[in-house]
Parts: C-alpha cells; sequence; structure tokens
C-alpha cells in the first residue's frame, strides 16, 4: 500500500474473503486510484507536502468522506516482490547514500512503517538498494547501499538519487522491511510517470512512491504496512510474570558491529549488519542482522 500515491483502478466486482469492495464499499484509495487513471492531479496541501489518501478524497457531490481505516481496507498490505541478483548483506547504517561529486538527480524518499492495524512501528529495519546514475549497482562495495531504522513515530527517510535505468526494468529502488521480531518484507518502490512501467513485467501500481519537483531534485513519499500487529501499549493489567529471555552473551543496548559473534539460546551467530541491540531483536528473530553458525 501506498499512503500517499494512488494507483490504478481496482478490478470490477468485489474481492474475496473478509474485507472486500463489496464489504467496504467506496474507500478513499478507490477514489484516489480513480482520480490518477483519469489524469486528475494528485493534491498536495497547501504547506507544498504531499497530501495524505485520507486527507484528499471526497465523494462525487464535493463532500468530504469518512474517514476509512485505509491501512487496513482488505488489500493494503504492502506486496512483497522479488529480491533480484544485486542484494548485498552488511549495508552501512545510514540515512544518506549520496557521496559529493555523486552525479544524479536528488531524491528524497520519506514516510512511515504501520502494522496492519494502523499503528506506527519503531525500530523498524528499512535497507535499500538500487542502480547508480548510469543504471549500474555496486557489488564490489556498498554505494548506493544502507540501512535504517524507524524512529518513535514510525518514520524513515532516506536521501539518494534517483536511479538509472537499466534493460529490462523500468526504474526502482529495492528495499527490504523488518519489524523487530517478524519475517522480512521484499519489495521495491517505483516512481510514477515512467515509460517503462507499462511494459515491466515486475512493476506493481500498488508499490507507486508519490513524487513531486523539489527545486532540482525529487521528493517521493510512500508508507509501509507490515503483515504485524503493532504495539498499542503495556496491557491492563501488565502480563505477569514477564517472560525471562534465554541466557547467552548477546545484550540489549550494545552496540554491534559486523563480523560480532554473540551466543543466545544455546546457539552462536555472527553479525551481519552494524545495529545497537534491542529487546524484540535477539539473533533469532533478526535475520537481518545475525546469522546462525550453530
Amino acid at each position: 500500500m501506498t499512503s500517499d500515491t494512488p494507483t490504478t483502478p481496482d478490478e470490477p466486482g468485489p474481492r474475496p474473503g473478509p474485507g472486500s469492495g463489496a464489504d467496504r464499499g467506496i474507500s478513499r484509495k478507490t477514489l484516489l486510484r480513480a482520480a490518477v487513471a483519469a489524469g486528475a492531479a494528485v493534491p498536495l496541501l497547501a504547506t507544498g507536502g504531499v497530501a495524505l489518501a485520507r486527507d484528499a478524497a471526497r465523494s462525487g457531490d464535493g463532500q468530504r468522506l469518512t474517514p476509512t481505516p485505509y491501512c487496513d481496507d482488505g488489500d493494503d498490505l504492502t506486496p512483497d516482490q522479488m529480491e533480484g541478483p544485486y542484494f548485498k548483506p552488511n549495508s552501512p547504517l545510514r540515512t544518506n547514500l549520496v557521496t559529493p561529486g555523486t552525479p544524479g538527480t536528488p531524491l528524497t524518499v520519506s514516510g512511515y512503517v504501520f502494522g496492519r492495524n494502523c499503528v506506527p512501528l519503531s525500530g523498524v529495519l528499512l535497507d535499500f538498494w538500487q542502480a547508480d546514475d548510469n543504471g549500474d549497482y555496486d557489488m564490489a562495495g556498498y554505494t548506493f547501499r544502507g540501512h535504517q531504522f524507524t524512529g518513535a513515530t514510525g518514520a524513515f527517510a532516506l536521501k539518494t538519487i534517483v536511479p538509472g535505468l537499466y534493460p529490462g526494468r523500468t526504474r526502482h529502488i529495492h528495499v527490504k522491511v523488518q519489524a523487530p521480531g517478524e519475517p522480512v518484507l521484499t519489495t521495491q518502490l517505483y516512481f510514477p510517470g515512467e515509460p517503462r512501467n507499462s511494459t515491466d513485467m515486475i512493476f506493481d501500481p500498488a508499490l507507486l512512491m508519490n513524487l513531486r519537483g523539489a527545486g532540482g531534485g525529487k521528493e517521493g513519499t510512500f508508507d509501509f504496512v507490515l503483515n504485524v500487529d503493532g504495539d498499542t501499549g503495556p496491557t491492563d493489567p501488565p502480563t505477569d510474570p514477564p517472560t525471562d529471555p534465554p541466557g547467552g552473551t548477546w545484550a540489549s543496548g550494545h552496540a554491534y558491529t559486523s563480523g560480532d559473534r554473540v551466543t543466545y539460546g544455546g546457539r552462536s551467530y555472527r553479525c551481519l549488519q552494524a545495529h545497537t541491540a534491542m529487546t524484540g531483536w535477539e539473533p533469532p528473530n533478526v535475520p537481518a542482522l545475525w546469522q546462525s553458525e550453530s
């Protein structure tokens, strides 16, 4: 799901199962999809920021629609896509992939990561990789590769460039997204208005970013929705007694670097990506950070 960018119209007829179009009626996202298909401009806020779908959609008579839980209206989970041949583990922890003198059109991609219950998710790992301005991937080093974690509000922001084209594909950015202790979502982000979108066999309009000009560069927005429930706060009454993790040398709060080795639950693990450990990121739960050695 994209929070800011509508995609192509839904296929006619109700979707099977819970949350079908017949059950939901007309949603804000459906109206925005139809607007884009008809060539309407994506609305912007008066401040210049991109309007969220829930702020922009209106019914046919011009009345603002009642808000819908658009991050869980039956088909809003962010779809997965193939990893492709160019992924490399151990990317550096950074939010800026651009170095001085790097050619290309500046691009900032920002957004939020939500759970299926519309709760923003903190501490989510996002690992980005993409082609350079010439359409080439750096397989010897880590140019245009990097990972980061969402903050307390579930927000992320990436500074990069618009990736170049290479044969067979439209313009895109790869990303792996993983909430603490949850499976990895591997997917790709796409650019609206690209001629190759219509010929790329992998392209999915549900993964289009909302994009606008920003000086000499571009600003893109996208919200990920993972198939997990966000933490809505402590239970009342609290769970008693709390569950203690199994012993080992791994410790929450410790800053690990790539190559560090720890034990946890009677097994050995090697660190794949530098990070500061936190509860929920125990080695067996986060394969993007730890590789089992026993």
